[in-house]
């Protein structure tokens, strides 16, 4: 992986040589581990990493910090791996090294005191990275391709076993916590999210968990993810109903399940993002249910769930090989229910391949 990280290194430097900005500044998060392999604690100490455009770059660490860096292989990477104690000035020991770049920037995701630790010790504004980072990150290697169906599998695992927790009496919180459980055991070393969202509370998208019995002959729907060892997200959801769900729910999931499908058959390099989502999204307007879709149609996925390329209207950036990315459809029909359908693909010279491979139809329980 080394050789990885010192290309992702070469890359962002190459980047940076072909803006106005002569260096770039990234603290802990999914940009600073896919850079360098460090999962470094988002502390309010500062850890920082700084790559200007002619190629060097440095980290900064709390003294207390220093070994889990050098664990991690941070000098290996041809990084010069600084540190800091509590009555230091971290930032003018970095930028002692780094010296003042022209129109420095930061990561979009840095906390707002570290970038104007930063600014304040330059004495000039910072901006941010924009797509910079993004738009390397976004494109996935044949390993993170690798990562992401590990991820998939995992999470289909635990969908095919809903049957033994989803059943009538029980609360969404209950069913939550053995899903929970379940995500781990399947080799996930986080979870990032469970939504068990029951009858009239699948008309939120993004609802928590609560204390609602589910009922016989609602719909629910199941969204969940985690974050495997290598770092790679997963993110599915499918639906089910414990006894026989209302006719017209089963209409309108039927219009789902094509418009879904549309999608997928449509998705493949060259094609633009949006008309990814247009593809789904007119299916489910000529089925009457396109007031009811109220959110984009995908989103892109790696050491994030949620990061680009975004499967939207407006966004014109063609897919490509080594995109990664759900397609996820839904109907939300307020005090009623919902229904959301969500794979995981990625991108191959002849299409795309599904990270998510459980049944797409409604589970009857």
């Amino acid at each position: 992986m080394v050789a990885d990280y010192t290309s992702r290194i070469a890359q962002v430097a190459k980047s940076l040589a072909k803006t106005q900005s002569e260096a770039i500044f990234i603290t802990p998060g999914a940009d600073l581990r896919y850079l360098t392999g460090y999962d470094a604690l988002p502390l309010e100490r500062l850890t920082c990493l700084a790559i200007r455009s002619d190629g060097r770059s440095w980290m900064i660490v709390p003294t207390l910090e220093k070994p889990s860096a050098v664990a991690h292989g941070v000098p290996e990477l041809g990084i010069e791996l600084l540190d800091w104690q509590e009555t230091q000035n971290a930032y003018k020991i970095l930028l002692g090294e780094v010296g003042k770049p022209k129109n420095p920037l930061v990561n979009n995701l840095m906390w707002v005191e570290k970038a104007f630790g930063i600014r304040n010790e330059l004495g000039v504004e910072v901006s941010l990275a924009g797509k910079l980072l993004s738009d390397i990150r976004e494109i996935k290697s044949p390993q993170e391709v690798a990562h992401l169906h590990e991820a998939g599998r995992a999470i289909d695992e635990v969908h095919s076993n809903m049957g033994l927790w989803l059943r009538p009496g029980r609360t969404e919180r209950e069913v939550g916590r053995d899903i929970a459980e379940a995500i781990l055991a399947s080799g996930h070393v986080k979870v990032d999210f469970v939504i068990v969202a029951s009858g009239p509370n699948g008309a939120s998208p993004h609802h928590e968990l609560s204390d609602r019995v589910i009922e016989a002959g609602e719909p629910v729907v199941v969204d969940i993810g985690g974050t495997m060892p290598s770092g790679y997200c997963s993110d599915c959801t499918r639906m089910y109903v414990c006894g026989e769900p209302p006719v017209e729910y089963l209409a309108h999931y039927e219009v789902l399940l094509a418009a879904q499908e549309a999608a997928r058959r449509h998705a493949k390099p060259g094609v633009s993002c949006e008309s990814v989502d247009s593809a789904a999204r007119e299916v489910l307007v000529a089925g009457g249910l396109g007031e009811a879709f109220i959110h984009r149609t995908g989103h892109g996925i790696g050491m994030e769930t949620h990061e680009e390329p975004y499967i939207v209207a407006g966004n014109s950036s063609l897919l490509e090989l080594g995109h990664a990315f759900s397609i996820e459809p839904g109907f939300y029909f307020e005090g009623q229910y919902g229904a959301r359908i969500e794979d995981i693909v990625t991108c191959t010279t002849n299409g795309i391949l599904s990270a998510n491979n459980t049944s797409r139809d409604l589970v009857i329980l």
